[in-house]
């Protein structure tokens, strides 16, 4: 069964996600131990006469190259890096992992020149920009743990989550994107949140299976100096290796002026990796039916139905503020009636009450209809 399950994984990632054509190369990078869909995903680009390209990265390993690192060693790091993905077409990313933790005690200054050079470089500008990419997480013991679930539960979770009906979704889609292109004021309210800023001109962009999996979300970005107010995130969250919770960010004419957490030194100190680290570049809504709960891990979390996440740093370029940073920071906020409940207002028009949208048109979009 769960062979079954990963053959069907590969085939979305190849066919749906990336669009897979004939003759184009494709980056398989795999981050951990198993190999399970490394090699599912390399014979199913065959399938399509298409070329595979593997690269594998131990974690351990990935550390100790940290740990040492200087700017001199990032600069011909991120060359060879960038050299290899501008020969891509297609990236399938794929991050598994036994610690989540595995660089929470790399220093916060190798961790940031690396984001700021490599991360920066490679990913958010080459490959976000210039392939069709993809990136998932891989089950692990280290995310059971972090769902609170058994690893053979989560196992079958996870692939519950994933293999959805992205194009049932895409469809139902559709008329939330409209609304949000027409829009023009956004009003947040919830326990410990009241925030409004403007998404006029922004383009809105549907997010079902194309560049994460698992998926489901329609996101677009504030224009850029237009947030004020306050939010108060209720999922946990983990970046760098550090869990980070009780998140909370007080904004004003754009730019967070002050930000707290259950260390409120270390989030200032990303917050002032540079400039844009301090103003928005992604606001989104979260609809995947089979996604209820945070388990830490942002590629699921930012998904989980009735959230909305409100992202410090870097916005997508097909979805531009203008915003530049070398962070991006997707902090989520579930505004169900079991996590405190919230409003989300279009112009003054009620669009989502207590995490289910209560306009005929939006509907769709409430898990008992995409299940």
């Amino acid at each position: 069964m769960v062979n079954e399950r990963i053959s069907t994984l590969a085939h979305i990632l190849v066919n749906h996600s990336c669009k897979v054509q004939p003759g184009e190369k494709v980056m398989i990078d795999m981050f951990g131990e198993d190999k399970e869909l490394a090699i599912a995903l390399v014979k199913e680009v065959y399938k399509v006469n298409a070329f595979p390209f593997v690269q594998l990265t131990d974690q351990l390993v990935h550390r100790s190259m940290l740990m040492g690192t200087n700017s001199a060693h990032l600069d011909v790091w991120t060359q060879i890096g960038l050299e290899q993905m501008k020969q891509m077409d297609c990236y399938i990313g794929i991050r598994g992992s036994e610690n989540i933790s595995e660089f929470s005690d790399v220093p916060d200054e190798k961790m940031s020149l690396y984001s700021r050079t490599y991360s920066h470089a490679v990913h958010a500008e080459e490959r976000v920009n210039n392939t069709k990419w993809v990136v998932l997480r891989y089950p692990s013991a280290s995310m059971a743990q972090l769902a609170n679930m058994s690893t053979e539960g989560f196992t079958k979770y996870y692939f519950d989550v994933c293999n959805v009906d992205y194009v049932k979704m895409e469809k139902a889609m559709r008329p939330l994107v409209k609304r949000m292109e027409q829009a023009d004021h956004v009003h947040i309210k919830g326990s410990g949140t009241d925030l409004q800023f403007s998404i006029k001109g922004i383009p809105v962009i549907s997010c079902a299976g194309e560049h994460n999996i698992p998926d489901g979300e329609v996101f677009t970005a504030p224009v850029k100096n237009s947030v004020n107010g306050v939010v108060q995130y209720n999922a946990p969250t983990i970046y760098n290796g550090f869990l980070f919770d009780n998140v909370r960010l007080e904004f004003k004419d754009g730019k967070i002026i002050n930000a707290t957490a259950n260390n409120t030194e270390k989030i200032n100190q990303i917050f002032d990796t540079d400039e844009g680290a301090r103003f928005i570049g992604e606001f989104s809504l979260g609809v995947n039916p089979k996604i209820n709960h945070p388990m830490r891990d942002i590629l699921f979390d930012e998904k989980i139905n009735g959230s909305f996440h409100f992202t410090p740093g870097q916005a997508y370029e097909e979805a531009d503020n203008t915003n530049r940073s070398a962070i991006h920071w997707d902090l989520v906020c579930i505004q169900r009636q079991e996590y405190g409940g919230g409003e989300v207002y279009f112009d003054g028009e009620l669009i989502r009450k207590d995490g289910l949208f209560v306009v005929d048109d939006l509907k769709a979009l409430n898990p008992e209809n995409l299940k």
